[in-house]
């Protein structure tokens, strides 16, 4: 793990110096078919109403983040609320019915940078 701490934070500074590595290389990173496509994103910004859904689940010890891919094939990050034993806290499969309700237990209606990204900060100038 990377973390500079078991807090799980890290400081400004190598967040600064992560997201510039990040963006100065994830054009190389994919095939070049895909080149200019938004495969993946400079950065997502999710519901803070959702986010907290997950975390007041009972029995959340932490947030796990998957990643997807959408029908264009742009790489789209999943939350999922974990339980004390590392498990993910997700719906029965048994329970549910093809197109079901999405519930309160899956995040991914992220805003996705770009097309629509936040004003400049040292995380993305």
């Amino acid at each position: 793990m990377e973390n500079s701490s078991s807090s799980g934070f890290i400081a400004l500074q190598k967040a600064i110096e992560m997201t510039t590595r990040y963006r100065e290389n994830k054009h190389i990173v994919i095939d070049k078919a895909y080149a200019g496509q938004e495969i993946l994103a400079t950065c997502d910004t999710l519901n803070k109403s959702a986010v907290a859904t997950l975390l007041a689940k009972p029995g959340c010890a932490a947030i796990r983040l998957y990643y997807g891919m959408n029908e264009l094939l742009q790489v789209r990050p999943i939350l999922v609320a974990v339980n004390e034993k590392d498990e993910d806290m997700l719906p029965d499969l048994a329970t549910l019915d093809g197109e079901e309700d999405p519930g309160e237990d899956i995040v991914d209606d992220a805003i996705k940078c770009p097309p629509l990204c936040p004003p400049p900060s040292p995380l993305n100038p």
